[in-house]
């Protein structure tokens, strides 16, 4: 059985909360900024499939025998595209957390923290710890820089144009499009355009590396 949101996230004015529309499809509730940004990354990799906000509720005890209720994050789950199912990327239940309150709290939460282990080997699901290193990377300033281009409007047929001569090719570097496609007087709205179809996830590249001139781009696909 797929699992549903266990806690209601409910607002709190030590951090700030809210609701992101994730893929336009689900909502999606947060309980900070390093949340919310985990969901925008997780939202621009097309294997991901979907995010369940605070999925199960484990039971743990202490040495004193007496019992908690620890409700992880996030349930991660991945498209299965071209893989079989012996390669096929187990679902990643996450704890979001800043690097200098694990640091801190590292002892205290350690218990809960493996009792989620445990928990996910269980559910043949893995479980992960995630700070600003796994989330605030190179992608994820791609994406910032990416989202400016995202609610842009460019005529259909142009893009088509675009994409079914880069499906022809198989891929090209950024300079080659925008040379071949938008010369002149149309470069600045060609840098624009292509910009966003990869926002938009028309096209895609190695998104861990940096956005440049020399990105490598090809018609993106769900495999």
């Amino acid at each position: 059985m797929i699992p549903t949101q266990a806690r209601t996230i409910k607002p709190t004015r030590r951090s700030v909360s809210g609701i992101y529309p994730f893929r336009g499809e689900t909502a999606i509730p947060y309980e900070s900024t390093l949340e919310r940004d985990f969901i925008a990354r997780n939202e621009f990799n097309r294997t991901v499939l979907d995010i369940i906000p605070q999925p199960c509720q484990i039971r743990f005890s202490l040495r004193g025998g007496r019992e908690y209720t620890y409700t992880p994050d996030f349930l991660v789950y991945f498209r299965l595209g071209n893989r079989t199912h012996s390669d096929f990327p187990r679902p990643l239940l996450v704890e979001v957390k800043p690097e200098s309150q694990w640091r801190e709290h590292w002892r205290d939460w350690l218990p809960k923290w493996k009792a989620a282990y445990r928990y996910a080997k269980q559910e043949e699901w893995e479980f992960h710890i995630h700070d600003e290193s796994r989330i605030r990377d190179q992608m994820f300033a791609n994406i910032q820089f990416l989202e400016r281009y995202k609610r842009m409007v460019f005529p259909r047929e142009e893009s088509d144009w675009i994409i079914q001569g880069l499906a022809r090719m198989g891929s090209a570097p950024f300079h080659y499009l925008l040379a071949r496609y938008f010369m002149g007087l149309y470069r600045a709205e060609g840098i624009s355009h292509l910009w966003h179809l990869l926002a938009t996830r028309q096209l895609d590249c190695d998104i861990y590396r940096p956005l440049n001139e020399h990105t490598v781009l090809w018609v993106a696909n769900d495999e």
